[in-house]
């Protein structure tokens, strides 16, 4: 392969990927996942905030809570493509997730790759911690950085410029590989961190208000 165009050695490089990606959304159900809801504890004839239809994984957004997948998983590439089919929102895709309603008896453990409007990329640092270059500017004073309630939680991305304009497709790839963590939206390095607290746990996607579609959730081991 000393010749062969580079194009044709990226398209080999991602189409070996692509093949050796797991689905960790089937398109028909909700296998391999499971709901914490905890208004479902109080009221179990409450809509379920998650359902799959016409193909795609969806969150609706309320009542709150997440869907966790029964396995863990570290150093792995994770693609997801997702939308806000009406009105903006807030969602986002949870790493290295553990200890179930750590704060605020709903969240669990972990470190959040934030998918809100305008802000996909964000990371929120849940009971774990995560750092990354410019940390003042990016999080606040350093005397109130903290991971439980009432603390600068929530690191800013690179940039707020690489999202799709509302209810177009956006694609995010998310890669976790010992203490680091990678974001991309639409192509776009939108955060780096390292130093993490956590390299392994769950993913979770969240329920915060505002309905979401997932149409790939793929998962490639690093």
């Amino acid at each position: 392969m000393k010749n062969t165009p580079l194009f044709l050695l990226l398209l080999i490089f991602f189409l070996t990927i692509e093949s050796q990606a797991q689905n960790l959304f089937n398109g028909k159900d909700l296998s391999g996942w499971y709901m914490d809801v905890p208004e479902l504890d109080k009221d179990s004839t409450l809509r379920k905030p998650f359902l799959v239809r016409e193909g795609m994984l969806v969150s609706l957004g309320t009542p709150l809570g997440h869907l966790i997948t029964e396995k863990e998983f570290e150093n792995y590439l994770l693609e997801v493509e997702y939308r806000f089919p009406g009105e903006p929102g807030n969602c986002g895709v949870l790493v290295h997730a553990s200890s179930h309603r750590f704060l605020y008896d709903m969240f669990p453990k972990s470190i959040e790759v934030q998918m809100m409007h305008e802000n996909a990329g964000d990371f929120w640092v849940i009971g774990e911690d995560i750092q990354v270059l410019d940390m003042e500017a990016r999080r606040g004073p350093k005397d109130n950085w903290g991971v439980t309630e009432g603390k600068g939680r929530r690191i800013l991305n690179l940039t707020d410029g690489s999202e799709k304009p509302l209810r177009e497709w956006n694609h995010m790839v998310i890669e976790c590989k010992g203490n680091e963590v990678k974001v991309w939206v639409n192509g776009d390095m939108v955060n780096h961190g390292y130093g993490a607290t956590a390299s392994h746990g769950k993913i979770a996607i969240q329920a915060e208000g505002a309905e979401v579609e997932f149409r790939k959730l793929d998962l490639t081991k690093l």
